[in-house]
């Protein structure tokens, strides 16, 4: 967080904080007036504000980073840190853009890029989400159980099996 605070705060673009945590007090000092901190809301309050933004900002390089995927959900563009799971929930140029290092003139620049775009279309953002929604994921649990074993009564090797699928799935 506290580098894409001081990213705007560098940039004196507004941004919005929500939450709180260890690193508040740091988050605070790096803060400058562009930058509104409102701490912990309610569901109903980050809801909103997903709804509202100009895109969501994420830093993080997680293995799958939930946060981006409901941002999307609420029909917002991404800036994300292009790594970890956000290559597979943030597509490029159509729900968000991507920053190449956690730094703050890479941030910046991905910024400036998203502000040159001619626009991201809510919709699109949302369809985007929706592919890691339950159905998906109960779908595509099913064709993994169903692969392993089909080649396990097959006596083939159900890791193949599911590794050929997921080839597949990549390819679509």
């Amino acid at each position: 967080m506290d580098l894409i605070v001081e990213a705007f705060a560098r940039s004196g673009k507004p941004l919005v904080v929500l939450g709180d945590g260890p690193d508040r007090a740091k988050i605070e000092a790096l803060a400058t007036p562009n930058v509104t901190l409102l701490g912990r809301q309610s569901d109903a309050v980050v809801a909103d504000l997903m709804e509202r933004c100009r895109a969501f900002v994420f830093a993080a390089d997680e293995d799958f980073g939930i946060t981006p995927v409901e941002a999307q959900a609420a029909g917002a563009p991404v800036i994300a840190y292009g790594k970890g799971g956000v290559l597979e929930s943030v597509v490029p140029n159509r729900t968000g853009v991507f920053f190449g290092q956690q730094q703050v003139t890479s941030l910046n620049r991905a910024v400036e890029l998203f502000e040159t775009h001619p626009g991201f279309d809510a919709r699109i953002i949302r369809q985007q989400a929706e592919c890691f929604g339950p159905a998906q994921f109960a779908t595509g649990a099913t064709m993994i159980v169903d692969a392993a074993y089909a080649a396990f009564q097959r006596q083939e090797d159900p890791e193949r099996a599911v590794m050929k699928l997921d080839a597949l799935v990549k390819e679509e």
